[in-house]
């Protein structure tokens, strides 16, 4: 639970995240299929039409939200190269 919560606050640190997210889809180490995957998971749930909370109820939503892209930023994070982990300081 520590380690998901870990990685909520890398989410919303922009100043890491992004750069981790550049490098990862720009490094030669991961293979296209793990980068396809990832961005496939992101554009299945934009497409997907249900909501396990739907937005009317505004906050919960918005946390349902943002819980789905942590569990997807975390499941990048595992397929991340060593290297790259230790160079963001992401522990798997």
């Amino acid at each position: 639970m520590m380690r998901f919560w870990k990685r909520v606050s890398f989410l919303f640190n922009v100043r890491k995240s992004v750069p981790f997210l550049v490098d990862f889809f720009r490094s030669r180490d991961v293979s296209f299929v793990k980068k396809g995957l990832s961005v496939g998971l992101m554009i299945f749930y934009f497409l997907l039409p249900m909501d396990v909370i739907p937005d009317v109820f505004f906050v919960l939503g918005i946390v349902d939200d943002v819980a789905v892209f942590a569990f997807i930023l975390q499941f990048i994070v595992k397929m991340a190269p060593e290297e790259l982990q230790k160079r963001y300081e992401i522990t798997k």
